[in-house]
């Protein structure tokens, strides 16, 4: 059944790569982005990936007459909530500007749902709410804590989710908690374009062998892993679009308040050193690393239990690390400074 869906942040690296799956399975989109970080360019390539048409506004969250317009102007049925600030390290440098765009805007972007009567709502939710995880593999009751601001204020919307869920009538949610999202589109067209010095693994090791940087750094080597370095769950974006395309269903067949949160994982842990192999093998170039001091904070291993999406959602990640780093070494190839010229 086709659905006019609201996409906040999908110009950005998950949120367009979900539009070009929602769109391609017959949905309306419109899109919701001040592109802070993300580009004009990637809306141009989306556009060029979909069979059918797109809207944007650039526009921010946090801007209440623009949110009153956006759903009194357009017939919105769903929303998928990308849009925030992701960067631990720049969340602990800048926690106020964490907590007003992650939370404020959220809570901007709610209120105008409620008085729009539109109340099916993803979240875009993270494994950082489970902190330093007290047992593997993490299911959706593991406890939650933090470490951070950036986790903070996702585990902060999740409660104020929570707490609509029990007090208000008609809202149908699913809390959607990422592992560690890589890879792009198979085309090379769109992918991850971080801006500065990436604060995720792949892509840096992806800029690594390509030549754009020298040398990639090993945050420690003597956890109590396989090979003393950090294992997380890696899970292909494609993957992880078409899980939202599947929470999105599964709503759309729920009764009234209802509210799920959801690991969306492969379930398998992968090392630092198991992925930098796997990404030489797909590129055919030596990535060169140094070992550095573990960073404060970073936990030794992180992979999800992924039996609940498999169960409500009909979804499991079906891309292997090959095909994670072969695309993403595609998109770095055909694009060696992501977006930007």
């Amino acid at each position: 059944m086709s659905q006019h869906v609201l996409v906040t942040g999908g110009a950005g690296f998950i949120g367009s790569h979900t539009v070009v799956q929602l769109v391609n399975a017959g949905h309306q989109v419109t899109i919701l982005d001040n592109l802070s970080n993300s580009s004009i360019i990637a809306l141009e390539r989306i556009k060029k990936l979909c069979t059918g048409p797109l809207d944007f506004i650039e526009g921010d969250i946090r801007n209440p007459s623009l949110l009153e317009k956006l759903f009194s102007d357009h017939d919105i049925t769903a929303v998928i909530h990308f849009a925030g600030l992701k960067a631990v390290g720049e969340s602990v440098e800048k926690p106020l500007e964490y907590y007003e765009n992650n939370v404020g805007g959220t809570t901007q972007l709610l209120k105008a749902m409620q008085h729009a009567g539109v109340k099916t709502f993803i979240f875009s939710s993270s494994a950082t709410v489970y902190g330093d995880p007290e047992t593997l593999p993490i299911t959706e009751d593991s406890p939650r804590s933090t470490t951070n601001p950036y986790g903070q204020t996702k585990l902060m919307c999740e409660h104020i989710l929570e707490d609509l869920d029990q007090t208000q009538d008609g809202w149908k949610i699913i809390l959607l908690r990422y592992f560690n999202p890589v890879g792009a589109h198979i085309s090379g067209t769109i992918g991850e374009s971080p801006a500065g010095t990436p604060n995720n693994l792949m892509p840096f090791v992806s800029q690594v062998a390509s030549g754009r940087r020298d040398t990639l750094s090993v945050f420690g080597n003597d956890y109590p892993t396989k090979d003393g370095t950090g294992v997380r769950d890696y899970i292909h974006v494609e993957d992880l679009a078409e899980g939202h395309l599947a929470a999105l269903n599964y709503l759309l067949e729920q009764p009234d308040n209802t509210l799920q949160a959801i690991n969306l994982g492969t379930g398998k842990g992968i090392s630092v050193l198991e992925l930098v192999n796997a990404f030489e093998q797909a590129s055919g170039q030596q990535i060169p690393y140094q070992i550095s001091p573990r960073r404060s904070g970073d936990i030794a291993t992180c992979y999800a239990d992924a039996t609940r999406a498999k169960s409500l959602l009909g979804w499991q990640a079906t891309k292997t690390v090959e095909d994670m780093c072969n695309d993403t070494w595609r998109w770095q190839s055909q694009n060696p400074n992501g977006y930007d010229a």
